[in-house]
């Protein structure tokens, strides 16, 4: 089938007309390579359909929520079979019980669980929580990194004021000296110490946490009576079948969890410790579909899964696979990639490529031969995903590189400018 973008064109246009900017949020394609499809018509195993009937190897696995495969029959059985009984009703169901004993026996750190459902609602009642426990305002935060998108954490600050901003001190992630600084900075007014399970921001090389950076973290945390929260929203499950902290030893006293946790079902979590249960219960925090049942009792099919399954191995042996060949096939045709991070939560971008364009080049040349790839933001692996599938994206990769070093030089990718002069 040739590749065709006309019904996808027609929609942006429609779009345009009804939707502030088209689209908005992470899910806009308004800064990726020009023939990113905006909109998609179904989604099954690993694979993906855009409106115009082009299918791709999903990467991106719905930005990381796809973690056994779009449609997963258990999973999905689960939430239908909840849904026909009574999903967003007067008040919630027993999955609920039956969820926090689930994610509390799972994860080490925790003994009581909330529920929510998006990241930035995790995060921001674990801020709140820390301040009602400490009873103090200021939060030590990694440079760069995501935690959601309301006005004290979003990436953009177009319609934040410097008060919802306020009470934030900043470091640098893996740097024990930078946040021993950030910290003295907060004073006697810290009340928590905000991390992410890896350095996983955009645009730059991931790192993994410097064991000796996560306990120092803990123990500054300690010597303050602050708390320290964990963001594992994004990389939950995927690095560990525990928190993702607990691979260099150190528990959190919160960790805040989504994407995967329902395998796209949407419901996001806050787990903690004893030591933050009353503070936990004396904020006020709630929506109208936080308690629906559907979704939980996807969750808790989602978790037998992970307790049950070889998921994660397999991911990281997927990864690995899809990591060696793209080298090789880089290194056939004079290029090299900066591949970083776990191989089942990659992020890879064209070595060499200060203005974006030969990543922008090689990616839009992946999108039209059927693999979906993102030039600047981490990926993810599913377990849906096969050796034939993983062969078949380098492949791909392979005849995208034999036309970029055909391409010649490219111009700057201009939306990129544009974006970075936002960020300021």
């Amino acid at each position: 089938m040739t590749w065709t973008n006309s019904k996808d064109t027609a929609l942006r246009e429609r779009a345009m007309a009804v939707i502030p900017n088209g689209m908005y949020g992470h899910q806009s394609v308004m800064l990726l390579p020009d023939d990113y499809p905006q909109f998609f018509d179904r989604a099954e195993g690993a694979y993906l359909w855009d409106v115009d009937g082009n299918r791709y190897v999903d990467f991106l696995c719905g930005y990381g929520p796809n973690l056994f495969g779009y449609g997963h029959a258990a999973i999905d059985q689960a939430y239908v079979e909840r849904m026909k009984r009574g999903d967003t009703m007067t008040g919630p169901g027993q999955a609920m019980v039956e969820l926090a004993e689930a994610l509390t026996a799972q994860v080490s750190h925790a003994d009581w669980a909330m529920f929510c459902k998006n990241g930035t609602d995790a995060t921001t009642m674990a801020m709140m929580i820390a301040r009602n426990f400490t009873q103090k305002k200021t939060i030590v935060l990694a440079k760069g990194a995501y935690h959601g998108a309301q006005p004290w954490c979003t990436p953009l600050k177009n319609g934040v004021t410097p008060a919802d901003r306020a009470n934030q001190v900043f470091y640098e992630y893996n740097d024990v000296e930078s946040l021993e600084a950030a910290v003295r900075e907060a004073g006697s007014d810290l009340a928590a110490i905000f991390a992410s399970p890896i350095k996983h921001d955009t645009f730059v090389d991931q790192k993994l946490p410097n064991p000796d950076y996560a306990r120092r973290a803990r123990e500054l945390c300690d010597e303050h009576g602050a708390l320290l929260i964990v963001d594992d929203v994004r990389a939950g499950f995927r690095l560990a079948r525990d928190c993702s902290w607990s691979l260099v030893g150190v528990k959190p006293d919160l960790s805040t969890w989504g994407k995967a946790i329902a395998n796209g079902h949407p419901i996001s979590a806050l787990l903690g410790a004893d030591i933050a249960r009353f503070a936990a219960a004396t904020i006020y925090a709630t929506g109208s579909y936080w308690f629906s049942a559907a979704p939980m009792a996807a969750s808790l099919a989602t978790l037998k899964l992970i307790r049950e399954t070889d998921y994660l191995e397999r991911t990281i042996a997927l990864g690995e696979r899809l990591r060696t060949g793209l080298d090789e096939v880089a290194g056939r045709h004079g290029f090299g990639l900066r591949q970083t991070g776990p191989a089942q939560l990659p992020l890879i971008m064209v070595d060499d490529d200060p203005t974006g364009a030969k990543g922008y080049f090689w990616n839009n040349a992946l999108l039209k031969r059927g693999v979906y790839f993102h030039p600047w933001h981490n990926m993810f692996v599913t377990t849906a995903m096969t050796d034939a599938d993983i062969d078949y994206t380098i492949e791909a990769a392979d005849d995208a590189f034999k036309l970029l070093k055909a391409a010649g030089p490219l111009e700057p990718v201009a939306k990129l400018e544009f974006m970075h002069s936002l960020a300021g």
